[in-house]
């Protein structure tokens, strides 16, 4: 195994950032405080702009640290906003006034 396995994610919304450290990473994603995540051992995140590139050679242990970083701020169906992965499609619906006729 040279070259182990990768998880991409998006931090979508006006205002949110991410940004990594060695072992852990912070979030500010709308709440009134950043979040930080501590990453586990044998994880190594890099941020490209509002993307976040998680890497390792457990690939269980990847799978389950990007659902815990998802789950920080999922992503809703009215605007889209939140962490998501970088191939998920996120369905959209109408808003409130979306369904009037």
């Amino acid at each position: 195994m040279s070259k182990g396995f990768s998880k991409n994610l998006e931090v979508i919304g006006v205002g949110y950032k991410v940004s990594a450290t060695a072992d852990a990473v912070s979030l500010s994603v709308g709440f009134s405080h950043p979040v930080d995540f501590k990453l586990p051992t044998g994880i190594e995140a890099k941020v490209d702009g509002n993307k976040l590139m998680l890497s390792g050679i457990d690939k269980e242990l990847l799978g389950e640290t990007a659902a815990r970083i998802r789950r920080v701020r999922p992503p809703e169906p009215f605007k889209g906003k939140g962490i998501k992965y970088e191939n998920e499609v996120i369905r959209r619906k109408a808003g409130k006034s979306g369904g009037k006729k």
